[in-house]
């Protein structure tokens, strides 16, 4: 079952070896031994599935995880050292499909690859449909009311974020930690910025309002949208 596999470890040696191993079975292969690079060739690249290490010094597996289901349901592995309940729980709370504890046999990480890849849904599975909106995690495509938008990749990441979690108050930590990882949840700023800038660009073009903030608490998405000014 061949298919594309991106390996994130700070590790060198780690990578190195990942690499070969799933090479020689036929897996396309892609490294990176920094999570911000490894995210950044997550979202050009798209591979089927994800191996992450869960303790890295500027971002943490459970960073990347978040990070990916922002905008996909792409399968994830995460990988430690440490084999304790507490982080087992916080990697898969954060998204990880699967928790491999270092040192681990070849023959088990191609075993539970296989059997992931197996399950994984069909990229289809990617697309939102919601009210006015159809939104392709995949392509980073946007239509609201048939009409196509564009936005920034951030831009983007928070729509589909927010989409994920239809009719829910989803908060500006939460929101903060999946778009810009853990460090960022002390600098709202980032938030208030790019909310704004979604909803001028979403009202020019439908003359509606979609992201109703709650106040000191965060914000909620409404696909139908509403014609009203909305909290703020």
């Amino acid at each position: 079952m061949p298919g594309r596999i991106l390996i994130i470890d700070d590790e060198t040696q780690i990578t190195r070896v990942l690499r070969a191993s799933l090479t020689a079975q036929g897996y396309s292969v892609r490294t990176a031994n920094d999570p911000e690079e490894g995210i950044q060739i997550y979202r050009e690249w798209a591979p089927d599935l994800v191996i992450t290490d869960l303790m890295m010094p500027t971002m943490t597996g459970v960073d990347v995880c978040r990070a990916i289901r922002a905008t996909a349901a792409t399968p994830i592995l995460v990988l430690s050292v440490r084999d304790h309940e507490r982080s087992k729980v916080e990697a898969l709370d954060a998204g990880a499909d699967d928790y491999v504890t270092k040192p681990f046999s070849n023959h088990e990480l191609l075993a539970r690859i296989r059997a992931h890849l197996r399950r994984a849904p069909e990229r289809s599975a990617a697309t939102i449909e919601a009210g006015d909106f159809v939104i392709d995690a995949i392509a980073h495509s946007i239509t609201v009311q048939g009409i196509p938008i564009h936005l920034t990749p951030k831009e983007f990441e928070l729509i589909v974020h927010l989409a994920r979690h239809e009719g829910k108050v989803v908060t500006h930590r939460a929101l903060l930690t999946a778009i810009w990882g853990g460090n960022s949840i002390h600098q709202p700023e980032y938030l208030r910025v790019f909310i704004g800038q979604l909803r001028k660009k979403l009202e020019a073009e439908t003359g509606k309002q979609y992201i109703q903030t709650e106040p000191w608490v965060g914000y909620r998405f409404v696909a139908e949208g509403w014609s009203d000014t909305p909290l703020i």
